[in-house]
């Protein structure tokens, strides 16, 4: 993974961390469960956009290196790793 990505993924997921521990304390303070959903909704969408951008970060990196390498059979192992998490993804 590429430095520059390395630091907005951690930053984001500092974030999510801190998102995950309100919603607990949202939870212990019975806070109203419509709060609480959209709170839960706002993390899952965060996650997503690290999710996205270590995506794109491998697609542009490892893939793209793949590419370029000639190997056929590196690059049928990227392609087959997409495939994979995309399936896990549904």
């Amino acid at each position: 993974m590429q430095s520059a990505t390395k630091k907005s993924c951690r930053q984001r997921l500092t974030r999510i961390e801190g998102q995950v521990r309100g919603v607990s304390g949202m939870i212990d303070q019975d806070r109203y469960c419509i709060d609480v959903l959209t709170q839960i909704q706002a993390i899952r969408a965060a996650l997503k956009r690290v999710e996205d951008e270590i995506l794109a970060d491998h697609v542009s990196h490892c893939v793209e290196h793949a590419i370029r390498s000639g190997n056929a059979a590196e690059q049928r192992k990227k392609v087959q790793e997409l495939i994979e998490v995309l399936e896990r993804a549904r």
